[in-house]
């Protein structure tokens, strides 16, 4: 690595190098401000058509004006809902592509101009057309909210493929920057290009071994900023272990806003959502308060009552299938339609899981001859082409059809619509004591590892995603995880 001395180096970067807001963030701004354009213009002449049909010049019924009508009022609205989308940062970078905020930033913008539109009408008096605001804020909101989608869906694409990425200086210690570096690099769609690090110089002699480029050592400001030069990064993240002094933190602070770069602190909370984490500031410091996970109360009672609500709509709509596949599995191979499984549910109590059966009636006679053949993750048996599944039991697994009876685990409470898999007693006595976490929720039919890899997780992978569903759990993520789960069941790789 080249050292400068301070006097070239601050001659050479005094003035902004790397500035993220150009290029490729300008581009993606623009386009989403002609998307969200085109899409709130289609929402207001919507509801202007189905309200008031093609006429133009409808007035707004009001005390204290008779000038106004609905023409200009959908024009005020969509100017005002789209400045309000720009307000709330919607298009910012930063919430392009990964998490929630995106969709909540624009969620708030929305119901704020509708809000703030029934407090005028209130204080003018006038007589807004419910139907035309109730056609125009649920079309409006549905379309930015499909827009958004499909919009992170391209970026997410064109990221993986090299495109609109952030490169990313990792700081911190080696075990931080070797963390941080291969969580970032296994979401290429976030858009965070991993370069290299900067790490204290006691632990250069261990890097080889990392896998991780080391661009500096040191914890100095000459020496981040040598680093910086080398790697031509737009953004920088301090880690754990960086031993930095908060003299030098503020001041390389000041150092990268001046080269448009910006500044992440990446602290060691390792797989906890946002709604868990506060900041407060105190004496000048941003102190971070962790939540501890909520796993009762009034959210499990919702939880608890939405599963009975839909699993009983499921058995009662999907009845007749159910009946199909009864008769279908007589006729394909002799024996009981269901096969039951001894489960380790909530609180490690044993249940009786239901499952359409998919195999040959001695399949778990004929397990122990194919354990050394197991595709699986080293605790989970798995076998692409299992000799033990019927044809018909072929095409259940694919699409998960013979899941469907847990529907019924569901409604007597052994079991719910999202959570962790259900165990095997087997695999519970292979568990690290951390794992048995995974045993503080109901299990589900379908979970957050389901919809990350389905067959293809490893072991720890699996369980950090199950520990991370029931330290995070919610309502919201149980709902994206049913979405997911269905695009995941009829997409290209289903489940064996």
């Amino acid at each position: 690595m080249v050292s400068l001395p301070h006097e070239e180096l601050g001659h050479r970067l005094g003035e902004p190098r790397f500035e993220l807001n150009t290029g490729w963030s300008r581009t993606l701004k623009r386009q989403l401000a002609i998307l969200d354009f085109i899409l709130i213009a289609t929402a207001i002449i919507a509801a202007h058509v189905l309200r008031f049909g093609t006429e133009t010049d409808v007035p707004v019924s009001a005390r204290s004006f008779t000038d106004v009508d609905y023409s200009t009022l959908g024009v005020a609205i969509g100017a005002i809902w789209w400045l309000s989308l720009g307000a709330w940062n919607t298009r910012d970078v930063r919430f392009l592509g990964a998490g929630f905020d995106e969709y909540k930033r624009v969620t708030t913008a929305s119901l704020s101009v509708f809000g703030m539109l029934a407090i005028v009408s209130y204080a003018v008096q006038a007589e807004t057309a419910r139907g035309y605001v109730g056609i125009a804020l649920p079309l409006g909101l549905f379309l930015l909210l499909v827009g958004r989608w499909a919009f992170r869906k391209r970026i997410r694409t064109a990221r993986s493929s090299g495109k609109y990425n952030r490169r990313v200086l990792v700081i911190g210690g080696l075990d931080a920057v070797q963390h941080l570096a291969s969580r970032l690099a296994d979401d290429p769609g976030a858009g965070y290009l991993p370069i290299g690090g900067v790490i204290p110089s006691a632990e250069l002699r261990d890097a080889a071994e990392s896998g991780v480029e080391i661009i500096g050592t040191g914890n100095s400001l000459e020496s981040i900023l040598c680093a910086l030069e080398s790697s031509g990064a737009d953004t920088v993240a301090i880690s754990a272990g960086s031993a930095l002094s908060p003299v030098v933190v503020r001041k390389l602070g000041w150092e990268l806003h001046a080269r448009g770069i910006t500044m992440i602190m990446a602290p060691a909370l390792t797989d906890i959502a946002g709604p868990r984490i506060h900041t407060q500031p105190v004496a000048g410091l941003p102190l971070i308060h962790v939540a501890t996970p909520q796993l009762e109360g009034i959210k499990r009672v919702a939880k608890r009552c939405s599963d009975i609500v839909f699993a009983s709509i499921g058995l009662l709509l999907l009845s007749p299938v159910l009946l199909v596949v009864a008769i279908l599995i007589k006729i394909d191979d002799p024996g009981p339609v269901f096969f039951q499984q001894r489960r380790i549910g909530k609180n490690g109590d044993p249940f009786r899981m239901h499952k359409f059966r998919s195999m040959v009636v001695d399949a778990e006679a004929r397990l122990a001859e194919l354990e050394l053949q197991s595709e699986g993750n080293g605790v989970l048996f798995k076998l692409k082409n299992d000799p033990r599944i019927t044809k018909l039991g072929a095409f259940m697994r694919r699409y998960s059809i013979d899941e469907l009876p847990q529907l019924w685990n569901v409604v007597v409470g052994e079991m719910s619509l999202v959570g962790p898999r259900p165990p095997l007693p087997s695999e519970v006595e292979t568990y690290e004591e951390h794992v048995h976490r995974r045993l503080m929720v109901t299990p589900g039919i379908t979970g957050l590892w389901q919809v990350s890899g389905r067959s293809d997780l490893s072991w720890d992978d699996s369980v950090r995603l199950d520990l991370y569903y029931v330290e995070n759990w919610s309502l919201t993520q149980d709902l994206i995880i049913m979405l997911k789960t269905a695009k995941a069941v009829f997409g290209k790789s289903g489940a064996y």
